[in-house]
């Protein structure tokens, strides 16, 4: 019978909302090529905008678009034009034999570990330091530039620019999609609690979304735990148990606001 597009409109934003850094970082795992990532994972939603109206929504959107998203990948390898332009996209790592590698298929629960991964290479030394944050809140926590610009008090075109330049250089550089050894990890930490701290206040400060639901807080919040999960034990777990202290504070706080709007005394 068809779905209402406004169904439809309003299932795909939720995705875009809720998945688009995790699914981002999945897409560009294998490859490096973040640009190629978002190009396919675009032309998914574009074509469940104009499938699911007439097959429905499916039960899984995620898996759908990834789907579809992977297949546009495979796509664009295969694609003469492609094998014939010099550098134009990394191709996966290879396996035995010069065979492509296997993309890997983990299940929902474990995609945030993925995004963690991403967040790690966004941090790599390679990287310009100035836009390794920037990096990060664009392509594994899915803010737009023009978000971004804001938070930095910057053009938003300007840092639409700075994070082309960051891409390219990933790619072309060949920088690993991998949690660094826990030798690695402290240089890389400061840059990714900044992100996940980031993300938390670009969406408390407004600039997208105007409540603790509708932002990406409480998913700054869970990347936070889960960070502090992953160092346990290792001596650098402090800063990353004290940024998941303040942002569930902060939340809890905002949660328990009375009906006027303002915030429940600390003592209370």
């Amino acid at each position: 019978m068809g779905v209402a597009g406004s169904e439809v409109r309003a299932a795909a934003e939720r995705a875009a909302r809720t998945s688009y850094g995790r699914l981002i970082a999945l897409l560009a795992a294998p490859t490096r090529n973040i640009a190629l990532a978002e190009d396919a994972l675009a032309d998914a939603f574009e074509q469940a905008l104009r499938t699911w109206p007439q097959a429905g929504v499916p039960d899984n959107p995620d898996a759908w678009l990834l789907t579809v998203a992977r297949n546009r990948q495979r796509d664009v390898w295969k694609s003469a034009a492609v094998r014939t332009t010099v550098q134009a996209y990394t191709e996966p790592h290879s396996g035995a034999g010069g065979t492509p590698a296997p993309y890997l298929d983990p299940a929902p629960d474990q995609i945030p570990d993925k995004r963690l991964e991403l967040l790690f290479v966004c941090a790599h030394p390679a990287i310009d330091p100035a836009v390794r944050t920037p990096l990060m809140l664009q392509t594994v926590l899915g803010f737009e530039a023009s978000q971004i610009g804001a938070a930095f008090a910057m053009p938003g075109a300007a840092m639409a620019q700075r994070l082309v330049r960051a891409k390219r250089r990933i790619r072309d550089a060949g920088i690993p999609f991998a949690v660094p050894t826990r030798d690695e990890m402290p240089a890389r930490l400061g840059a990714v609690l900044e992100a996940i701290y980031g993300a938390y206040a670009i969406d408390w400060q407004g600039v997208s979304g105007e409540t603790v639901r509708e932002s990406l807080s409480g998913e700054a919040l869970y990347l936070a735990v889960t960070l502090a999960a992953l160092l346990e034990g290792s001596g650098d777990e402090a800063e990353a148990l004290g940024l998941a202290s303040l942002i569930s504070h902060s939340i809890a706080r905002a949660a328990a606001r009375a009906p006027g709007g303002s915030f429940v005394a600390l003592d209370e």
